[in-house]
C-alpha cells in the first residue's frame, strides 16, 4: 500500500473536502434550477431585452415587495403594502404589476395634509399628481420607472390648493 493511499484512507479531511465539494454541485444544481423556475414565471411585461453590439441582453424587473408598520393614533398596528407584487389568491400565486407602488405616509396637521412619498429615481417633471377633494393619485411612466398610488385623504381638500416638492427620490404634497 502507498503512502498517499494509506493517508487518503486515513486522513478525515479528505473526506470532509469530498463532502464540502459534493455539496457545492449540488447547491449549484439547486440554484439553476430556481432560477430556470422563476424566469418561467416572470410575466413578460418585466422581461426587457436590449440589442447590444454584442447580442441581446435580458433585464427582469425590477421586482419590489414590502411592508411598513407604524402605530395608528388610536395605538392600533397599520401595516400598509408596497411595491409591484402582491400575494395573490391561492398558495403560489402573486399578482405583478409593471407601476410599483410607492411607500407613502399622510399627515393630518392643523389646517393641511401632508403626503410624503418614496418615487426615487425620476426627475420631478415626470411625476403626475391628480388631486379630489378625498384622494390624491401619484402617477410616473418613464421607460426606465414606473409608479402608481391611489392615496385616500383623510379629510377634504381644495384640490387647486396643493403644492409639491420634490428632493432626493421623495415628493412631498400639502394640500389645505
Amino acid at each position: 500500500m502507498s503512502w498517499e493511499r494509506w493517508w487518503r484512507r486515513r486522513s478525515p479531511f479528505e473526506r470532509i473536502f469530498e463532502e464540502m465539494e459534493r455539496m457545492m454541485r449540488e447547491l449549484d444544481e439547486m440554484f439553476s434550477r430556481s432560477f430556470e423556475e422563476l424566469e418561467r414565471e416572470i410575466p413578460r411585461s418585466l422581461i426587457r431585452e436590449k440589442r447590444t453590439d454584442r447580442g441581446y441582453i435580458r433585464e427582469i424587473g425590477p421586482i419590489v415587495y414590502g411592508y411598513s408598520i407604524t402605530i395608528g393614533p388610536d395605538g392600533k398596528p397599520i401595516v400598509r403594502e408596497f411595491g409591484n407584487i402582491r400575494p395573490g389568491r391561492g398558495p403560489e400565486i402573486v399578482e405583478v404589476s409593471e407601476a410599483r407602488e410607492p411607500l407613502v405616509d399622510v399627515f393630518e396637521e392643523e389646517d393641511v395634509v401632508k403626503v410624503v412619498a418614496e418615487v426615487p429615481g425620476v426627475e420631478k417633471e415626470d411625476i403626475n399628481l391628480n388631486a379630489s377633494e378625498r384622494k390624491l393619485v401619484i402617477k410616473v411612466d418613464t421607460p426606465q420607472r414606473k409608479y402608481y398610488k391611489e392615496v385616500d385623504l383623510p379629510a377634504e381638500v381644495d384640490p387647486q390648493s396643493a403644492k409639491a416638492t420634490y428632493k432626493n427620490g421623495v415628493l412631498e404634497v400639502i394640500l389645505k
